[in-house]
């Protein structure tokens, strides 16, 4: 199969390469800065920005949040099924 994507700069407002499973962790970073996290089961996400913010928001179902972060916390967050958006290869 053909690549489209294949010899183009990544951008940050194009599609992800890969959306990796998240287990919330209050000590360890993901493996790359997610430009988006995805959620399946709502509730509260805890995480660290990009930016270096500690921020907590309420998520529905199925909630995509656009908003680039290096951490998913285990403490402060209820939310399940959480998968990092990665531009990363």
């Amino acid at each position: 199969m053909t690549n489209p994507f294949s010899g183009r700069a990544l951008a940050l407002n194009g599609p992800a390469l890969d959306l990796i499973p998240v287990t919330p962790d209050d000590a360890t970073d993901l493996p790359h800065v997610a430009t988006a996290i995805y959620v399946e089961t709502g509730g509260q996400l805890r995480f660290l920005t990009a930016a270096g913010a500690d921020r907590t928001v309420a998520v529905g179902d199925m909630s995509i949040l656009p908003v680039g972060a290096a951490r998913v916390f285990a403490t402060g967050t209820t939310a399940t099924g959480i998968h990092a958006f990665s531009v990363s290869q």
